[in-house]
């Protein structure tokens, strides 16, 4: 199986899907594996699918939420930042990292 032929798998499960998240599913799906051919089965794909779908979501949400807590902090101070307020940093490092790992499909260096 080539990325083509899993592209096709992934637009007959979610053919609503645009060709960007056909793209990158198959970039996130090929990523679990070192055979694409483990796609072949329709069940192994579909579970595959499901949940690097749910870990996209989980990584997409925390992005956004980190998004609006650095927006806020941006607005303040930086010789005045708390405790609270370098954890947010801290925090971001590490979200921005979990999403990283996931499009290159190796583990980066725990931050």
């Amino acid at each position: 199986m080539n990325c083509q032929e899993l592209a096709q798998r992934i637009q007959k499960l979610q053919p609503e899907a645009s060709v960007q998240d056909v793209a990158r599913l198959c970039l996130l799906l090929a990523n679990q594996t070192d055979q694409l051919a483990d796609f072949a089965d329709a069940p192994t794909l579909q579970a595959a699918w499901k949940e690097t779908g749910l870990k996209l979501q989980a990584a997409t949400d925390q992005h956004a939420a980190m998004t609006q807590e650095l927006e806020a902090l941006a607005n303040s101070d930086p010789e005045q930042f708390t405790r609270d307020q370098i954890w947010i940093l801290i925090r971001a490092i590490k979200v921005q990292s979990q999403v990283l790992q996931l499009y290159v499909g190796q583990p980066l260096l725990d931050v």
